[in-house]
């Protein structure tokens, strides 16, 4: 039987995310990529019809889940402040690896992260790449933040910065649809996160009821292995071939 509390959800995230995220170039106030298509998939196991809808920048897009305005996140990592306004969904959609991007005609060679000190850095305001390195870079590092992936990418490339930290799939599918040249990954890690679906505490939906349906739903879907192949799919949708590069152990 429908909720009348809860007649669709609406889901937004990160629309800078390829292949998991990116705003529709037809209808820009939709998102598409392998993280709304299992969305769908989700919609159709809980019974619930979902809406993904572009709700600007990263950070606009938690302070409105924060407000109950957004009902979910299709992909956030786990952070502690987070947790204030989001409810979990505890099986991860992916596990996601954080890199270091630098130039390959000035590169650096840091063989830990105190050594990122000697150098200058970038990323995206707002995003998290595990509690740990995001309390070491607080401290101990220079890292300026922009407010898109693609600007950083430039400001990289162009020498404005000495590395560029960020998750490795979305960096590598700028790279390719923006044509930037001379750009590869430090191997040196910064951490391996999973990526979750979030509800959020003040949605209209919000239960505990829906978030164990959520649960079983996204369980069932994982066991399918349905998110490599969504991948698969949706790089090739961006317009960017996979790159195959060297994992690096973690610590």
């Amino acid at each position: 039987m429908a909720d009348p509390h809860c007649p669709r959800l609406r889901v937004s995230g990160n629309a800078e995310y390829p292949p998991f995220l990116w705003v529709d170039p037809v209808h820009a106030e939709q998102l598409v990529g392998a993280n709304a298509e299992l969305m769908s998939m989700l919609s159709k196991e809980i019974g619930i019809p979902v809406q993904m809808v572009y709700s600007g920048p990263w950070g606009r897009t938690q302070a409105m889940t924060k407000a109950g305005l957004v009902d979910m996140i299709a992909g956030a990592f786990d952070t502690h402040e987070r947790r204030g306004y989001m409810s979990y969904i505890s099986t991860p959609i992916y596990l996601t690896r954080s890199v270091i991007w630098i130039r390959d005609d000035k590169p650096i060679a840091p063989k830990n992260w105190e050594e990122l000190a000697n150098f200058s850095g970038i990323t995206v305001i707002n995003n998290s790449f595990g509690n740990n390195f995001d309390m070491f870079a607080e401290r101990m590092l220079h890292i300026q933040k922009v407010g898109s992936l693609e600007v950083a990418l430039r400001m990289l490339q162009a020498g404005r910065a000495d590395y560029l930290v960020y998750e490795d799939q979305p960096a590598q599918a700028y790279i390719q649809k923006l044509g930037l040249k001379r750009l590869s990954i430090l191997p040196l890690p910064i951490s391996q996160e999973a990526l979750y679906l979030t509800l959020s505490l003040k949605s209209p939906c919000y239960s505990p009821e829906l978030v164990s349906r959520l649960e079983a739903a996204m369980k069932k879907l994982n066991s399918q292995g349905v998110m490599s192949g969504l991948l698969e799919k949706y790089q090739q949708a961006w317009g960017a071939p996979a790159i195959n590069t060297p994992r690096a152990p973690l610590f």
